[in-house]
């Protein structure tokens, strides 16, 4: 098949064309994110290939459809950035990749739990500049402590047996998944209980700003809040008034709920327009990534391993087993 890759990275390519070898389908890379006003760039391609910071909404739909396209194949498990009933609508099927690495996210979620605690990241710098002083980076023993995971899907539990085997006591909610050694919690219990919450849940309408000024206000008084899930999971203005009074006593995201004009861009030498954005910045307390969780060799070989195999499946059969329904 003929596919338009949008929002394109060098470093997807090698792994995407190794998943290729065999299926011989034919790439076009484009750099330029996927918009009402850039689908036309898919013109005489079947496929497009998109990611979590492309708009797939129904005017890109739209122009889609014009251009010839069946098949809207997102390179992530979440697909939120794409409006899936207006695809149907169109005749268009839309596959996603349900599971990559979940390590990879889990790891890095553990990754910002203990820079924050141990203020890796302020002591990275001070080293640098010859500051060799111990103020300001006191931390505490993970060991003992109750984190709680709101979501054990595959990251979630991932998450759960790391933390477990550093002898943190896990609690979690999650209507639908249990994971052996976690203690199922309400969503208020979990939020109470909590010295880390930490989300891995998907977005949906319910689970939209599920992190807001009455749930922070729920948490225990200087708690650590951990979002490598999706952005919109918290309201960012809500976070911003907790880290200022104090309620919530450290953030570490790698998502952000405004994050696609910011994220997968080199802007270091432009002023970030963001306001609200560059005020979490301003934080000592806050650790901000830039949706990189994801980001290891194993994910991105399985990332285009089965987004290949999707493309592949629906070629043949006019379906996927990925399809989103």
């Amino acid at each position: 098949m003929q596919i338009a890759f949008f929002n394109t990275k060098r470093y997807e390519k090698q792994p995407f064309e190794y998943a290729n070898r065999e299926a011989g389908h034919h790439f076009h890379w484009i750099d330029l994110p996927l918009r009402a006003d850039t689908a036309v760039l898919a013109k005489e391609c079947e496929a497009v290939c998109v990611f979590v910071n492309d708009q797939v909404d129904a005017a890109a739909i739209a122009q889609l459809q014009q251009a010839g396209v069946r098949l809207v194949a997102t390179r992530s498990a979440g697909y939120n950035h794409i409006d899936v009933p207006a695809a149907h609508a169109a005749g268009l099927t839309v596959v996603r990749v349900p599971a990559y690495s979940p390590y990879a996210v889990a790891e890095h979620t553990i990754a910002l739990m203990l820079s924050l605690n141990r203020h890796v990241h302020r002591a990275y710098s001070r080293v640098r500049d010859g500051n060799f002083s111990l103020d300001g980076l006191l931390g505490f023993d993970m060991h003992g402590k109750t984190v709680g995971l709101i979501g054990l899907g595959k990251i979630g539990a991932c998450t759960a047996r790391i933390l477990l085997g550093m002898g943190c006591r896990v609690i979690g909610y999650d209507p639908f998944s249990t994971v052996d050694g976690v203690t199922p919690a309400t969503l208020p219990e979990l939020l109470a209980e909590s010295d880390i919450v930490s989300l891995h849940c998907p977005l949906t309408a319910e689970t939209r700003h599920l992190i807001d000024a009455a749930s922070i206000a729920g948490m225990k008084r200087g708690a650590m809040l951990i979002n490598t899930s999706r952005g919109a999971l918290v309201d960012t203005l809500a976070v911003i008034e907790a880290l200022k009074s104090g309620q919530l006593g450290w953030l570490g995201i790698d998502v952000y709920e405004e994050e696609g004009e910011l994220f997968f861009s080199d802007l270091s030498e432009t002023v970030i327009q963001d306001d609200v954005f560059s005020r979490l910045l301003t934080f000592p307390n806050v650790l901000v990534t830039g949706h990189q969780a994801f980001f290891t060799a194993e994910a991105l070989a399985a990332i285009a391993t089965v987004t290949v195999r999707n493309v592949s499946e629906y070629e043949k059969t006019g379906t996927c087993s990925n399809a989103i329904v």
